[in-house]
Order: C-alpha cells, then sequence, then structure tokens
C-alpha cells in the first residue's frame, strides 16, 4: 500500500510501499477514502508540536473509508460499511479523562491507503455524505459541536475566522436559531460568512477593538465566543463576551499578550476548554447532521499523491472551511 510518513526530524516525506496490515481481534481493516488537515496536523509535520513524533509515523488524525475485513469478535461492523475515526480512540462516553494515545503522534493516522483501527473508535458516516465530507468531522466538527453546546434560539455566538471549527460552529449555532456573530479580514470571507448565516461580519484588520464592537452590535455582548486564537485573540473575546457568557477555548493559534484577569473577573463569564468530545458525542452530532442534511463546508480537494501540496495550501493559502485529501 502507499502511504505518507514524518522524516527524521520533521517534515512530510513520500514512503516505499508497505504491506497491507491485517485486522486482530477487535480490530477492523479500513480502506481509506479520504483524509482531512487540522491546525494540529501541520504543528506535527512542522516539528512544532508539544509531542515528539518519531520519524516514520503516518500522520493525520482524521480520516473516512470502508471497511474491508473485519477481526476476530467484531460486532459493530461489517464487510463494507462506511466508517470515519474518533479523534480521541479510547473515549467513549462520560467526560474526558485524560490524553490518550492519538493518530498522527502517538500510533499511525489516516495519510495511507489502508488502516488497521479498534472497532470502538469508528463511528458509521451519515448517509448523506461523501468520503470527503465525513474526513471532516471527526476533530474540526466535533470541536465546534461541543463548543456550541448549550446555546440556543436567540443566544448571540462569535466565531473567529473561517476555517473549519469557526464555519462548523456557524452552521451547528444556526441550526438551533442562535445569532452568529463572525471576524475575518477578507471581503469575499465575509459575503461567505454571511451566505452560511451570519447576521454580523467585523473586519479584524480595520477593527483591531472588535470586542468592543461586539457589545456594541449585541446590546451587552455574545453569549457564547469560541476562541480559536488563544493567547493572541483572548484579551478580545474577554471585551467581547456577554457577562456571565462563556468563552469555549479551542485552539492556541495567535501569538500575543496573555490574559487581563481582572477584566475576565469583572465579566463574571467561564472560560471552558474543549478537548474534541467523546464518541458518543460524535454520534450524537452525526444524528443531528443527519436529520438537517447540513453539509460540511470544503476549501479544497488534493489528490493523494499531492499530499505535500495540501499541507502547503493549509499553512498558507487563503482557506475557508477544511482541506481534504481524497484517497
Amino acid at each position: 500500500m502507499r502511504t505518507f510518513q514524518m522524516g527524521p526530524g520533521g517534515g512530510l516525506i513520500a514512503s516505499s510501499e508497505r504491506p497491507v496490515p491485517s485486522p486482530s481481534a477487535g480490530e477492523v481493516l479500513v480502506r481509506v477514502k479520504a483524509s482531512s488537515l487540522n491546525a494540529r496536523d501541520l504543528l506535527i509535520v512542522t516539528g512544532r508540536y508539544a509531542v515528539d513524533v518519531p520519524p516514520g509515523r503516518i500522520p493525520l488524525s482524521d480520516g473516512a473509508g470502508v471497511v474491508e475485513a473485519v477481526g476476530e469478535g467484531v460486532s459493530r461492523f461489517r464487510i463494507g460499511d462506511r466508517v470515519v475515526g474518533t479523534f480521541h480512540p479510547t473515549w467513549l462516553y462520560g467526560p474526558f479523562p485524560e490524553w490518550g494515545q492519538l493518530r498522527g503522534t502517538h500510533r499511525d493516522g489516516w495519510l495511507t491507503e489502508y488502516l488497521t483501527l479498534d472497532e470502538q473508535s469508528l463511528v458509521a458516516v451519515p448517509d448523506h455524505l461523501s468520503f470527503e465530507e465525513a474526513a471532516t468531522l471527526p476533530c474540526a466538527a466535533l470541536t465546534a459541536w461541543s463548543a456550541v453546546s448549550g446555546v440556543g434560539p436567540g443566544d448571540a455566538l462569535l466565531v473567529q475566522g473561517s476555517g473549519g471549527v469557526s464555519v462548523f460552529a456557524l452552521q451547528f449555532a444556526r441550526l438551533v436559531g442562535a445569532r452568529v456573530l463572525a471576524t475575518t479580514s477578507s471581503d469575499a470571507k465575509a459575503q461567505r460568512l454571511s451566505a452560511l448565516g451570519a447576521s454580523d461580519v467585523i473586519d479584524y484588520t480595520s477593527t483591531p477593538e472588535w470586542g468592543t464592537r461586539v457589545r456594541e452590535l449585541t446590546d451587552g455582548g455574545a453569549d457564547r465566543v469560541v476562541e480559536i486564537g488563544g493567547a493572541g485573540t483572548l484579551s478580545q473575546s474577554i471585551d467581547a463576551v456577554a457577562h456571565g457568557g462563556q468563552i469555549a477555548l479551542v485552539g492556541n493559534l495567535a501569538a500575543g499578550g496573555g490574559m487581563d484577569v481582572t477584566r475576565f473577573f469583572r465579566r463574571a463569564a467561564t472560560l471552558r476548554s474543549i478537548s474534541v468530545g467523546s464518541r458518543s458525542d460524535f454520534e450524537r452530532m452525526n444524528k443531528a447532521i443527519g436529520q438537517h442534511r447540513l453539509r460540511p463546508v470544503i476549501d479544497r480537494v488534493f489528490p493523494f499523491e499531492d499530499a505535500v501540496e495540501a499541507f502547503a495550501h493549509f499553512e498558507k493559502g487563503p482557506r475557508f472551511g477544511k482541506v481534504v485529501i481524497s484517497h
């Protein structure tokens, strides 16, 4: 089978052929049909991730495919089933237990033609989605689903930018009748965010104090802020959040200063860290996606042999939604 793997000292290289693995007891062999990129994957292949990744590791935490073989005792899936992997392979339900062995770091990931996985770490693909669309779900969609959990009709939600998590959060919030505000630096992206249902889009380059603008537009602030930038944008998110509101911390992508604890204290707000979600959360999300026929927003699909170019586009190209690799 063809695969991509980590080179010495970081960096993505094409590998030689590897033998197709055989599933052990409780495992299934998946013929990978599509995978997708997240910010975490870029950090891994550029050697900037917090965990050391050994040479030869196959990257990517997110992917979808079809079951080609099953090991002894497998009962959740059959040959021919369409499946998508979970980000946390062992978090099945309940509160977040701890960081376990993730794909792309401790275990081989999805940037390959075949992959064996524990049957417990898979869920069924919603019937109306393609493999490319399904591959966008494990990290970005489920993170957004967890971040907007509890948001309801009439609530105001703020999303930052037009990456995968932000776009999914916008879509999920609109499903429940929430008002969504967004930040961006592009007129073209602003138009697309509005087309997806954002009521107000703020250009953060011309309005660097966008937190104050959110408070003006909402007459008091956003009930929920989906925080992507982390240290670089948290100060503005504190300005943007309503009294008693919540900031859902899902990323730390923007460089910058820290948090003004006094201002945060005065907001009586909650800062909640999001670590994607459990398998049961994934299944509930997929049920909602199926009922509403929601379709993920894909920026661009690259063929498998152009995986390196996909990473380059993810890092430097203008993006709106998810970057996907078709296998």
